[in-house]
């Protein structure tokens, strides 16, 4: 017998397997053989029950046997036997009823109704207008199946709302389908469990939809176009364009003409927008033609644009040009600037707005004219000019009329003489004579008669201070005086060649002369009589002075060579050829001999000059001080109050050094003297002598008597 008549339990779904549950207690009176109780699932839910529970067999513990999900079974009624296992007369059993609620669990995400929503709607929807629903169910119960819905993204401009609870999108912003033709918003779907779950998987894709709201817009206004007026009808001439940014027939064009009369010569395709020409065209009828166009759609109601149409007729060339006259003629001179005018021909064309251009079409020789400008004229060139002009309208084909026009140049002064060099260069010997022809320079002048005549001159000093001179006729330059190559080497002159036309004309040349040298200057040295200082102990063979000469003359001319001619017996110095480097032959001693005295040559042949070296020894200390034997005796009173030494001097030691340059320095060497001390102190003592010695260079003192020596 069980302990209760039935059994009520709830639980949470989704436990863990083995999840106890509920405990049956089922009692039996008899002895225990008798009273050996086991539980199982009986009934028609026995199959159920056992697929979600598990009983105990001996204890009657209910426990979970797998997943528990309300979501697939929320209620279980379980039918639970209890066995005694007897066996006399057999076994008996009780049954109970078990009523097991599974509690809901938030393990359910909202799932939307669709994969994806789509909606169409119209541009000009109105704000707030509802346009979808969306609907998300959550299998979980009551809070934790509650969902809310919002867009999270797809609306960057906040066109769309939708409502949390119902699911319900609408437009709270105007639509422009000419901006944005679809718009892809995700909603998330999210329930009110604790932790919320959520779906955001929900897609709406919101197709914009067009509405006739924009009018045609032509691509430029106003519209222009050029025709010939040879053109032939059904000729295209312009391309009318308009464009409308909505779709379908909204967007679709047709086009018209306005403003136009019955003799207006351009129809316009409606379709292409295309404008032919109709009827002929006469441009010296009318040379503009001013209309309008219609741009116009098929909405509903339709819109339309209007631009302005400018269509300008273009002559063709029917008329040549004419000359006034056939010939023309003139004189100038040939001086004459360029630009200057020298006679203006006209030619007319008939045709409207004609354009003539004029061209020198023959005789131009060198390109000495031009229409408006001319280039510089030279009667030694050409004398005489006949000219082609030309005409020439702008036409196609184009048309042309030709005049001739004679030219005669008057020669002037206009060139001045050239130099068959740019610059002229000649040499001269400076004992070159007078009047030497030093080189000839030579112009021509291209004018005629007297403006071609050419002198040659040096001006305002140019001619090296009148070292030179230059013949009028034959342009020679010659020397004027004895030149001197050391004073001016080289000369820089400036000659002219002048014509004699009025007024004259003159071109400068440069002229170098350079002076060749002849040796005609002796060496020169710095002094007639000068010092060497020569230190004493110099090196034998090292160089003890370098005496040089400078020569004015260049080149070979300038070439010295060096000797000593007088003082050098015997052979104490010697002095190099070429370079005059001074070299001691002997150990030069200051303390033997302090002064030589040589006389040197400077020889540039045949040239020669002589100067007095005086070399002097400069005394270098080479020699130890010497000191005598000597000897110094002075007598000390003594009286019975003092037996001092009395002040000032008592002798003066007589040491020497053979340098001159030398000072010398006195010191006792107390190490080799010895203590001078009173060897008396009887008042009976009348006097004291002593004696100061020198022995190799040191000195000595020692006291002495008549009676007795220290």
């Amino acid at each position: 017998m069980f302990e209760q008549s039935e059994y009520r339990e709830t639980i949470r779904e989704n436990v863990e397997e083995g999840y106890p549950i509920l405990q049956l207690r089922a009692t039996d009176a008899d002895s225990p053989s008798n009273a050996n109780i086991r539980y199982r699932f009986v009934g028609d839910s026995a199959t159920v029950a056992r697929a979600a529970f598990e009983v105990d067999p001996r204890s009657g513990l209910i426990t979970t046997r797998g997943s528990v999900d309300r979501e697939a079974n929320e209620h279980y009624t379980l039918q639970v036997e209890a066995n005694d296992q007897g066996k006399d007369p057999g076994p008996r059993s009780a049954n109970v009823k078990v009523f097991i609620t599974v509690l809901d669990e938030n393990d359910n995400v909202p799932q939307f109704s669709e994969k994806r929503y789509v909606v169409a709607v119209k541009e000009d929807v109105r704000p707030h207008s509802e346009i979808l629903r969306v609907s998300a169910v959550d299998r979980d119960k009551d809070s934790n199946a509650a969902v809310h819905y919002n867009i999270i993204s797809g609306n960057s401009r906040g066109q769309f709302s939708i409502d949390s609870v119902t699911g319900e999108i609408q437009v709270v912003a105007p639509l422009d389908y000419e901006s944005e033709r679809e718009y892809t918003l995700r909603v998330r779907a999210q329930d009110n469990g604790r932790p919320p779950l959520s779906n955001n998987t929900g897609i709406v894709s919101v197709q914009v939809t067009d509405v006739n709201d924009n009018p045609p817009i032509f691509v430029s206004t106003p519209f222009q176009a050029s025709v010939l007026e040879s053109a032939p009808v059904g000729s295209s001439i312009l391309h009318i364009q308009a464009i409308d940014t909505d779709s379908g027939d909204n967007a679709r064009l047709e086009y018209r003409l306005t403003g136009t009369s019955s003799d207006t010569p351009f129809v316009i395709n409606s379709a292409t927008g295309w404008v032919t020409v109709s009827s002929i065209l006469d441009r010296e009828s009318v040379e503009h033609y001013f209309f309008g166009v219609e741009a116009r759609d098929y909405g509903m109601p339709p819109l339309s644009a209007t631009a302005s149409v400018t269509i300008t007729v273009m002559d063709v060339n029917d008329n040549r040009p004419e000359f006034l006259q056939k010939e023309y003629y003139s004189r100038l001179n040939e001086d004459a600037v360029v630009g200057t005018s020298v006679v203006t021909v006209t030619a007319v064309d008939r045709d409207v707005n004609s354009a003539v251009t004029y061209q020198i079409t023959g005789g131009n020789t060198r390109n000495r004219f031009a229409i408006s400008t001319a280039g510089g004229l030279d009667y030694e060139d050409q004398m005489t000019y006949t000219l082609a002009i030309t005409a020439k309208d702008n036409g196609i084909p184009q048309k042309s009329d030709t005049t001739y026009v004679e030219v005669n140049v008057n020669d002037v002064n206009d060139n001045a003489p050239q130099f068959l060099s740019p610059r002229y260069q000649g040499t001269v010997s400076e004992d070159a004579p007078p009047f030497t022809s030093v080189l000839q320079i030579s112009a021509t002048d291209r004018d005629a008669h007297a403006n071609g005549r050419v002198q040659y001159t040096f001006q305002n000093g140019e001619d090296g201070d009148g070292d030179f001179t230059i013949e009028p006729t034959s342009g020679i330059v010659r020397t004027f005086r004895r030149l001197d190559r050391e004073s001016v080497p080289f000369y820089e002159l400036t000659a002219y060649a002048v014509d004699r036309g009025v007024p004259p004309q003159k071109t400068p040349v440069h002229i170098q002369v350079t002076v060749l040298d002849v040796n005609d200057n002796a060496p020169v040295f710095p002094a007639d009589d000068f010092e060497v200082l020569v230190k004493e102990n110099s090196a034998v063979g090292s160089v003890v002075a370098q005496i040089t000469a400078t020569d004015p003359d260049e080149g070979a001319n300038a070439q010295i060579m060096y000797q000593i001619v007088e003082g050098n017996i015997p052979e104490i110095f010697q002095m190099d050829i070429f370079s005059g480097e001074l070299t001691s032959l002997i150990d030069l001693d200051y303390e033997s001999r302090n002064e030589y005295v040589i006389v040197v040559q400077a020889t540039s042949a045949p040239l020669v000059s002589r100067a007095t070296v005086r070399i002097k020894l400069l005394d270098q200390n080479d020699n130890e001080p010497t000191l005598q034997h000597f000897q110094i005796i002075f007598n000390n009173f003594v009286s019975n109050r003092s037996n001092s030494f009395p002040s000032g001097v008592i002798g003066r030691v007589p040491a020497h050094d053979p340098d001159v340059s030398d000072r010398l320095y006195y010191t006792i060497d107390r190490e080799h003297c010895r203590e001078l001390n009173p060897i008396y102190s009887d008042s009976s003592l009348l006097s004291t002598w002593i004696k100061i010695s020198s022995d190799q260079n040191r000195l000595f003192y020692s006291v002495i008597n008549p009676q007795q020596s220290v």
